[in-house]
């Protein structure tokens, strides 16, 4: 089972990078429940984490209204892929999912439109700034060491990446070997 899941997620992967290179993928935001998809999220990773002895923790800021305008689907998949990466690897400690609007929001008319801020933080291996440079490139991950004790394709945060900017946002990182990282995606 572990095997089959592994190959569908490699080939919903590469089926992602492609649709994406032919333009075939496409963003549709709808109104949608914030604290559902968190909970559905949660339902998911909650148990992956316990697993491994981690913590998961959700903190919503409490300014963000329960429906958003956004791609479900999309959203939950940037958020999927970032927290089991953090969960991937981290050997203890938290996993935080934080929602809340983005300080840069300020210009934005009207209180009923802002940009969504979400961050995960983990408390895992960390990273240099060699490696946070080719981070989000196709097929690449730490390095070799990391890709054979940690496993996965390299594909994960190019796709997440492409997805946020599809939908007007970015993602980034902050990290320390040793202590841990953020991604932000914003």
């Amino acid at each position: 089972r572990s095997s089959a899941d592994h190959l569908l997620s490699l080939l919903n992967d590469i089926l992602d990078v492609s649709a994406m290179e032919t333009g075939k993928m496409s963003i549709c935001p709808v109104p949608m429940d914030l604290q559902a998809l968190l909970a559905s999220i949660e339902q998911l990773m909650r148990p992956v984490a316990e697993q491994k002895g981690l913590q998961l923790q959700t903190d919503v800021a409490s300014e963000l209204p329960p429906w958003i305008h956004a791609d479900s689907t999309r959203l939950k998949q940037i958020v999927l892929n970032l927290l089991a990466n953090a969960i991937k690897f981290s050997e203890s400690g938290t996993i935080t999912l934080q929602l809340s609007r983005d300080a840069s929001d300020s210009d934005t008319p009207g209180p009923e439109i802002f940009h969504l801020r979400l961050e995960v933080r983990d408390e895992g291996i960390g990273m240099d700034a060699d490696t946070q440079a080719k981070l989000f490139k196709r097929f690449t991950q730490g390095d070799d060491s990391t890709s054979r004790r940690f496993g996965g394709t390299g594909l994960g945060l190019e796709i997440s990446r492409n997805l946020a900017r599809r939908m007007g946002g970015d993602i980034s990182v902050t990290s320390v070997r040793g202590v841990g990282s953020t991604f932000t995606v914003a």
